[in-house]
């Protein structure tokens, strides 16, 4: 079918379900299908070569070792594939399995009900090969005098994206995206050929107090040429809160552009687990000077429902894997029911990120009160002239369509 699915695990005590499965995956063309009827042998399998496996399919009631004993086990291993349960499931249980799979460290992406339906491994496969092209490398990552020239020349220059209300259409906040754009020939170059080298080099902090240095200066422009207040979101890697002065220089940037941290959200990306005393108390510093934090990238790393509970976040952002085809994924929409739910205990904004299709955004629209959206369908990330021009644009529509409606 895709790239993103040549080879996939297949574990299940149940010969006739092995044979469906295997089936199905040939007529949807998967190149390599492996079965197994028992999860220590799956398990072997995937120990002998981890990155063999694009996904492991796995029941979940199985003798012996059972299914969330086998993804334990994966996790233990750091297998970097998607994992997806082969089992007719209600919400709760599909709520704690991916909770479990965020303990142990293993990208739990789905499940499919038995009896068991092309239509629902099609799905999957869709979202195995969406999450495999949202993260593979799509250009070689530029060297580290490249990343210097630029860092040198000012060259980091903020693109903006927007979260939308969809109550009342307006832009709620604006996020901050990295890029390069090159004096001489203005080529752009996107961030994930430049954002790890910079993280390598021990380079990030600069590349971000040059973008938030140029994005706060445009701001006061953007909230004058859109008429209202609204915030500000910048993204830190975990790695920048080990810096325990992060809070004090930020301040002092927002302070020479008359701003303040209310008006700042930073989203934290969840990469690697949030755990050392020094980023807690960056984390905790932060907030209470009063920026918004914001857990980005919510679904695929390891910040389970209880950390989201317990750290001082103000906003959680759905990845976008659990957003794409979500209006026919039941996996996605409980994941995003039950944080709906925690959002309002709680008082926690979330943005859906990655809304590329109608059908997602109007399946969201059900949670509209308590949901912003983000997406290429609704904007993509554009320089400074270029958003004012679409906001602007926006807000006129959005008027006109609501004085159609009185």
């Amino acid at each position: 079918m895709t790239k993103s699915a040549r080879n996939i695990l297949v574990v299940d005590d149940s010969k006739a379900i092995l044979v469906v499965m295997q089936a199905i995956l040939n007529e949807l063309d998967v190149a390599n299908v492996t079965i197994c009827l028992n999860a220590a042998e799956a398990l072997n399998k995937v120990k002998a070569n981890p990155h063999f496996f694009d996904a492991v399919f796995t029941d979940l009631n199985m003798p012996n070792m059972d299914g969330m004993e086998l993804i334990r086990h994966l996790g233990t291993i750091q297998y970097p594939g998607a994992i997806v349960i082969i089992s007719e499931m209600n919400s709760k249980i599909i709520d704690l399995a991916a909770d479990l799979a965020r303990k142990n460290n293993v990208h739990l992406i789905g499940n499919i009900a038995k009896p068991v339906q092309l239509n629902q491994v099609y799905t999957l496969l869709k979202k195995l090969e969406y999450l495999a092209c949202h993260t593979e490398k799509t250009s070689e990552p530029i060297s580290e005098s490249q990343l210097l020239h630029a860092i040198s020349h000012n060259e980091i220059t903020p693109y903006y994206q927007p979260k939308v209300n969809r109550i009342n259409n307006k832009v709620a906040s604006i996020e901050v995206l990295a890029r390069i754009v090159t004096a001489k020939h203005g080529v752009i170059i996107l961030p994930e050929r430049f954002i790890s080298v910079a993280e390598d080099l021990d380079l990030i902090n600069l590349v971000t107090f040059q973008l938030f240095e140029k994005a706060t200066g445009d701001f006061s422009e953007i909230k004058a040429r859109l008429g209202y207040e609204l915030k500000l979101a910048f993204n830190l890697s975990p790695c920048q809160l080990e810096d325990l002065s992060c809070p004090d220089k930020l301040a002092l940037i927002l302070q020479l552009n008359q701003l303040t941290p209310s008006e700042i959200i930073l989203e934290i990306t969840e990469q690697h687990a949030l755990s050392s005393s020094a980023q807690l108390e960056t984390l905790n510093r932060l907030r209470m000077r009063g920026f918004g934090i914001s857990l980005d990238d919510f679904g695929t790393g390891f910040t389970n429902i209880q950390q989201l509970k317990t750290l001082p976040f103000t906003e959680v952002k759905i990845d976008s894997t659990l957003i794409s085809n979500i209006e026919s994924d039941l996996f996605s929409q409980v994941i995003v029911s039950s944080l709906v739910h925690i959002a309002i205990q709680d008082d926690l904004a979330i943005v859906a990120e990655g809304i590329e299709r109608v059908e997602e955004l109007e399946y969201l629209d059900r949670f509209k009160e308590h949901i912003l959206m983000q997406g290429f369908l609704i904007s993509r990330p554009k320089g400074k002239t270029e958003f004012i021009r679409w906001a602007q644009s926006w807000l006129h529509m959005v008027s006109l369509n609501s004085h159609s409606r009185r």
